[in-house]
């Protein structure tokens, strides 16, 4: 069979290009992983509130969720290495304001402008990717590596800054960026190709603009029904973010150039994909929230020894990641996904059994077993979206992969952590010891970090008695958040096997047997 017709197989020179965005990966994920092992020392110090602590952590991904469609589609307009590199620029700066902030409200908005910084880092890189890798082997294998990078990060964001604490303030673990961003801008203009759509206009602003205030008053309303239950405010809010989102697909279809072509979404594995990344990250950003705190806060690990127990599910994580293209030759994805997604409700079923006096086997053991399993979903989920779109359009398509990836990690630190928190605070509150002084029972049902720091001032029974009261409060939550994950990631194997199913594995699409159901897949919806 002559294979001249097929498509140009990448050289060295892009491999190498593909280890320089795996290090903008890097940067991108570290950010985020520093920031769990941070949060005792961050609530010691600068003592914020539950709900702004709630903020600080999430912010970063809610910024990145409303920034991520824009930020991909002026990276089609613009070129997507020239805005990756002054991505990173920002990134830099922001990190060095974010290091040094001396209040909650300084570092959540520091946060949230790390969030639009780093937006501009997923959807260049993954794009640069697609128009870097044309052949469907190669392809699969350049994603396998792309999201291996972002579980590398994870694995060396703890440990360094494990290493930072033991030695450092807090905002140390922010500093962590800057040599990675000088790497990136010293060897990204050498190896990187710049590629951008040529029939591309001029940004629309506007359009911009309502796509930020749409996800973020949307996330701002669930997050507030999740915390303190229905509300006027919440309900508005949410009501405005998805009016909001109506007029914004309305002006999609109308101007000349709109941000996106919104009818991507009348491909059926286009949707199916996304709808798999985003409670696949939804699950596994929602249980990643507690561990840290489990590790520190009722284990009294300190943050190396922490960030080293974090290595394994790390480890797994990039195993399966990298595996995932060689086992793709036969096997639709619909299955390897299901089954992936299956393991991870395992995994979220055995974190369910840890207990305050013994949990650590039960913890790395589930880490590991959820890692493995969502290595391949990540992928697959990714590569799908993107590959539904026409070359041009890859900037665009890449930022809406992101965007649900970016979302779903948002919604599951809001959701899941609003309720973990609402149990804490019902298990403090009904269990506080009779005679502790106003300020220290607040500061315990605030937060577990603070419960800590106001057991250490306390007598030593009383203090005892805090102490036991509060960790048992946070494994509670930690129970019950871990079973609701475990139930998402169950149902969504079932439908990842439905909606998925008229994909074809690599070898059969490749054969020309793009499987059953193709006609409904088919993107003749989506012109270039």
């Amino acid at each position: 069979m002559s294979t001249t017709a097929g498509p140009r197989r990448a050289g060295r020179r892009e491999w190498v290009g593909l280890a320089v965005l795996a290090l903008a990966c890097l940067l991108y994920v570290m950010d985020l992983t520093v920031l769990q092992l941070a949060i005792p020392q961050l609530s010691e110090d600068l003592l914020p509130t539950s709900t702004q602590l709630l903020w600080i952590i999430d912010i970063y991904g809610f910024m990145v969720a409303g920034a991520l469609v824009t930020m991909g589609t002026l990276g089609d307009r613009i070129g997507r290495r020239r805005l990756l590199l002054g991505g990173a620029v920002a990134f830099g700066l922001v990190s060095v304001l974010t290091a040094f902030s001396t209040t909650p409200e300084m570092l959540i908005v520091s946060r949230a402008l790390l969030g639009i910084a780093g937006a501009t880092i997923a959807p260049s890189t993954l794009s640069l990717i697609f128009h870097m890798f044309t052949d469907p082997k190669q392809r699969s294998a350049a994603v396998g590596v792309w999201i291996g990078a972002f579980s590398a990060g994870s694995a060396v964001g703890p440990v360094l800054g494990g290493i930072m604490l033991e030695f450092f303030w807090w905002g140390s673990v922010f500093l962590l960026a800057l040599p990675v961003m000088g790497a990136l801008l010293i060897l990204g203009p050498r190896v990187l190709p710049e590629y951008r759509d040529p029939a591309a206009g001029r940004l629309d602003v506007l359009s911009a603009a309502m796509s930020v205030v749409a996800l973020l008053a949307v996330v701002y309303g669930i997050k507030q029904i999740a915390q303190d239950g229905p509300g006027t405010v919440a309900l508005l809010a949410i009501a405005a973010g998805v009016l909001v989102g109506a007029l914004w697909v309305r002006r999609q279809r109308r101007i000349p150039e709109p941000m996106i072509d919104v009818r991507l979404f009348r491909i059926r594995a286009f949707d199916a994909a996304l709808l798999v990344n985003f409670l696949s990250i939804f699950v596994m950003i929602g249980y990643f929230l507690y561990i840290a705190q489990y590790l520190q806060l009722v284990m009294s690990l300190s943050p190396l020894e922490a960030g080293l127990w974090s290595l394994p599910s790390a480890a797994a994580f990039v195993v399966s990641s990298q595996l995932a293209p060689r086992m793709l030759g036969r096997v639709r994805p619909a299955y390897t996904v299901a089954a992936g997604l299956a393991a991870a409700a395992a995994g979220m079923s055995v974190l369910a059994t840890v207990e305050v006096d013994h949990g650590l086997a039960a913890l790395i053991t589930s880490s590991v077993v959820i890692s493995f399993g969502l290595g391949p979903v990540f992928g697959l989920a990714t590569e799908m979206v993107v590959g539904s779109a026409p070359e041009e359009k890859a900037g665009a398509a890449s930022g809406i992969s992101e965007t649900a990836a970016e979302l779903g990690g948002a919604l599951g630190i809001a959701v899941l952590g609003s309720i973990g928190i609402a149990i804490y605070r019902g298990g403090v509150s009904a269990g506080l010891p009779a005679g502790i002084p106003d300020a220290a029972a607040q500061a315990a049902r605030d937060t577990l970090g603070g419960a800590v720091g106001a057991a250490a001032q306390l007598p030593g029974p009383v203090g005892a008695e805090l102490l036991a009261v509060s960790r048992q409060a946070f494994v509670d939550g930690l129970q019950l958040t871990s079973l609701i994950a475990a139930g998402i990631a169950a149902l969504l194997s079932v439908v990842a096997v439905l909606a998925l199913r008229s994909v074809a594995a690599a070898a059969d699409a490749a054969a020309g047997d793009p499987g059953p159901d193709a006609e409904e897949t088919e993107p003749e919806a989506c012109p270039a």
